[in-house]
């Protein structure tokens, strides 16, 4: 589907660049559209050339020409803020440290909530032999509770490992 595009905005800029140049399809010369991965448009072959290759003539086709859609700009960051920069662009020291502050505080805070976390389902887990539920009369259920419950005990660890990583890069 974007190959199709990319040539159509090709073709278009093609006849675009012939019409602005003076030379239009139907005076001296006469365009084709040869197949092929690359589709060309060409006004530069003989009609010999043109059959040979299997070019068809695009006379009398209308042609349609499509503005590009301008890019949007970016929204700048908070972080990029101008009144959150000095002027050499760089970020005052103590607002830094303010924010260095702020993410070690909620760094902190996700840290005690993920080993809580960990520690209720440890508990749950209670070394591999879990109580069994009311719901769980068919044993292949409890035991998908317990592979379960293992594989979240070794995510939870696996994410208080990353949050302890990301409180060592931060300075004290």
């Amino acid at each position: 589907m974007q190959y199709k595009r990319s040539s159509k905005w090709r073709a278009a800029a093609l006849i675009l660049a012939l019409y602005a140049t003076g030379v239009s399809a139907g005076a001296q010369s006469v365009v084709y559209r040869c197949p092929g991965p690359p589709v060309l448009y060409t006004d530069a072959l003989t009609p010999k050339e043109a059959q040979e290759k299997g070019c068809r003539s695009i006379e009398g086709t209308p042609i349609t020409v499509l503005q590009a859609p301008k890019p949007r700009a970016a929204t700048p960051a908070s972080a990029s803020s101008p009144e959150a920069r000095g002027s050499d662009g760089r970020v005052d020291p103590d607002k830094q440290r303010s924010r260095d502050g702020e993410r070690r505080r909620v760094l902190e805070q996700e840290l005690r909530d993920a080993e809580e976390r960990l520690s209720a389902l440890q508990r749950e887990y209670n070394a591999g032999q879990p109580e069994r539920r009311g719901d769980e009369r068919n044993y292949q259920k409890y035991l998908d509770r317990v592979a379960e419950l293992k594989a979240s005990i070794a995510r939870q660890e696996s994410d208080i490992q990353a949050i302890k990583r990301e409180l060592s890069k931060l300075p004290s």
